[in-house]
Formats: structure tokens, C-alpha cells, sequence
């Protein structure tokens, strides 16, 4: 029996995976899309669909305002179920320490000739009503967005499909050797390239990558139109994002364009089940509800949790694998998949294609953690 051929694998159909699909299509690649789940069912569904700016490193900064600028040209087309919404993002300062953050941010970001501004208490108040008194202070990135993921990755994967790439859900790659994918239905597929793109679920089948799930909790509100309307977020979540095994929450809150309020967040690691932690759940409203006290008066409507696939140094691998000629990873992203899966994606075209790329490409290499040298 003849095993079907095709030029690039990609494992995984959330958001990254989609993204890195349309752009190999784009590029003139013949490619298939495998996941075993349907479309953005993963942590692309459990994600809040932020796109924002991250500073927390040049590679990081560089990667988000790359992808941020390729979402805002994406805006025109997308369709109106992914919910694009051009809110901006509130950066919190409660404390004196944070508000020198805030200045350093401001900065960091203009001498990347990024529109921002600081809010002071009174200009804060007046963005956003229901904040509580006191607060020192903000960071505003007026280009930030949010989207609904799972729209996102379908019509991503829509676009791919417009340039003949194939979809197959419901079946999984458990095992890639060089030129070849074997299915868990005992068919196989020749390729040239495989990407891994399916977060947590990379280092299942390569034991030897440098990943760790990361659970997080979010809960949902009913329709309360204005209750908030900017994606906010406090300064301390940089302090708690990353680096750390400590259970920790932050606050983070996002506007919907249907009038619900999305609030997070928390992080775990070695928590393995997927159901609510109650305890959790009540840290992460109650630290939000430090924030915005008005929280107490509105109706959840659901909770759930996801898992963010986490890096020792909080980049995401992006590129050959160094252990398997022909295997590219696009993974690691953690919390941030959603705003960098489009620069991601460009990256490993980059890769695959030789072009040169507008970012460098040495931040995000796999092999900078093995210390083994990448293949071409």
C-alpha cells in the first residue's frame, strides 16, 4: 500500500497550530493539519484571547509586537465571530514600586515607537469607573485587543484549506521518525517537515523538551455591558507569571464584546486534573475583587481551567528540534500563544523557506536548551 505524501505535518490545530498552517499554505507548501481533538478545542478554547505587548525580555517584546502588529493588520479580515475588539490594555499600578514600573514601561515602549501613555489616579478613575480608589496609576497601551481564540484558529484553518491544505481531526501522531508521521488509526504519512505545535502535549512525545504544564483557572460572567472596558491587568502579574513554583493569582480582567466580563488568573504548576480547584477559584475572584469590588454584585455563569505549556526561561521553542532532522517545534508559549502564534508562525516559515527573517531567529531555537547544535 502506497503511504501518502505531503511536504510539512503540523501536530496540533489550536491557535498556533492554525497560524502556522495558513503560512506554510500561504508560502506554497502542501500541508496537513492533525489533531485528534476539533479546532481551538485545547488551551486555545481555555484561553482569555489577549494580544497584547510583553516586556518582560527583548526576544519576548519583539516577539509580541511583531505578531500584535500582524493581528491589527488581520483585522479587516477576520470574521465577526472572532470577536476582535480593539480595547487597549490597562497596566495597574496599586504601589509605589509598581508605579516606577509603570515609568519604566513607558520608556521601554516609546523608545520602540509604541503608543502608550501613563494614566495618573484621576485619569484611571475616569477609564475605569469601577476600579477602587486609591490606585496609584496606570500603563495604557491603546493598540492591544482581545479575541474569541477558538474563531480565531477555525478561520485560520479555513484559510489554509483555501490553499488545499488537509484537515484531519480525530486522529493522533504517535510517532514521528524522520521523513515519516505514524496515526493512531495505523496509517502513515511521508513528509519533509513536521511541526509540533501542541503545547503541553510536545513534551508527551519528546520527553527530552524543556516543558511544563502550567494551570490556569478563569470564570465568566453574565452581560454587563461597561462593567469594564479595557483588558486589565495588574503590574504584579509580571512578578507571578513566571519563574516560580509557587501557586500564585493575579488579576486580569478582560471586557467581551457580548458585555461579559472574563476574570482571571492563576497559575500551578504539578496540578494535573483539569476540574475547578474551589479554593483556587476563590483565590482568583478574590484577588480580583481587590481590584474591582463591584465583581461581588455580578453573576458567573461558568468557570474552567486550562494548561499553559511553560518554558524554563518563559520564550517558546521555535525551530528544529535538534535530536530529529526534519522535526520543527512551535510551542512553549505559555500564557501567550494566543497574541504570538502569528509570529510564531513566520518564524518557522522562516525556517523552512531560508528567507530571512525580520526577527532573529537565535532567541527561540529549541537547541539553546540541549546544547546540541540545530540541523539545517
Amino acid at each position: 500500500m502506497s503511504v501518502p505524501t505531503c511536504q510539512v505535518a503540523v501536530l496540533g490545530a489550536g491557535i498556533v497550530g492554525a497560524a502556522c498552517a495558513r503560512a506554510l499554505a500561504q508560502a506554497d507548501f502542501q500541508v496537513v493539519i492533525i489533531d485528534p481533538n476539533p479546532i481551538g478545542s485545547g488551551a486555545t478554547a481555555a484561553g482569555m484571547g489577549h494580544i497584547l505587548l510583553i516586556d518582560d525580555s527583548p526576544a519576548q517584546f519583539a516577539l509580541t509586537q511583531n505578531s500584535r502588529q500582524q493581528w491589527n493588520d488581520l483585522a479587516p479580515e477576520l470574521p465577526d465571530d472572532c470577536e476582535f475588539v480593539k480595547c487597549g490594555t490597562l497596566w495597574l499600578a496599586a504601589d509605589e514600586d509598581e508605579l516606577d514600573e509603570v515609568r519604566r514601561k513607558e520608556e521601554r515602549f516609546r523608545a520602540a515607537g509604541v503608543a502608550a501613555e501613563v494614566l495618573d489616579t484621576r485619569q484611571l478613575a475616569a477609564a475605569e469607573p469601577n476600579l477602587r480608589a486609591g490606585l496609584l496609576g496606570a500603563f495604557f497601551i491603546p493598540d492591544d485587543r482581545v479575541i474569541y481564540p477558538p474563531c480565531a484558529a477555525r478561520w485560520m484553518i479555513e484559510e489554509a484549506q483555501r490553499h488545499g491544505t488537509q484537515l484531519r481531526t480525530g486522529v493522533s501522531a504517535i510517532e514521528v521518525t524522520g521523513k515519516e508521521v505514524r496515526l493512531s488509526d495505523g496509517s502513515r504519512i511521508s513528509v519533509e517537515f513536521t511541526v509540533h505545535a501542541t503545547g503541553c502535549g510536545t513534551a508527551k512525545m519528546l520527553p527530552g523538551v524543556p516543558i511544563r504544564p502550567r494551570k490556569g483557572h478563569l470564570i465568566i460572567t453574565d452581560r454587563y455591558p461597561g462593567f469594564v472596558r479595557h483588558a486589565l491587568l495588574e503590574l504584579g502579574y509580571i512578578k507571578k507569571a513566571h519563574g516560580t513554583d509557587t501557586d500564585s493569582v493575579s488579576c486580569v480582567v478582560h471586557p467581551r464584546r457580548t458585555g461579559q466580563v472574563l476574570v482571571g488568573s492563576s497559575r500551578q504548576f504539578d496540578a494535573e486534573s483539569k476540574d475547578v480547584d474551589p479554593r483556587m477559584l476563590a483565590r482568583v475572584v478574590a484577588r480580583a475583587t481587590e481590584f474591582l469590588p463591584g465583581l461581588t454584585r455580578l453573576s458567573g455563569i461558568r468557570a474552567w481551567t486550562g494548561f499553559r505549556a511553560a518554558t524554563p526561561d518563559g520564550l517558546p521553542l521555535i525551530g528544529p528540534y535538534p535530536e530529529l532532522p526534519g522535526l520543527y517545534l512551535a510551542t512553549g508559549h505559555e500564557g501567550h500563544g494566543i497574541t504570538t502564534s502569528l509570529g510564531t508562525a513566520e518564524l518557522i516559515v522562516d525556517h523552512l523557506t531560508g528567507r530571512t527573517p525580520r526577527l532573529p531567529l537565535e532567541p527561540y531555537l529549541p537547541a539553546r536548551f540541549s546544547g546540541v547544535p540545530a540541523h539545517a
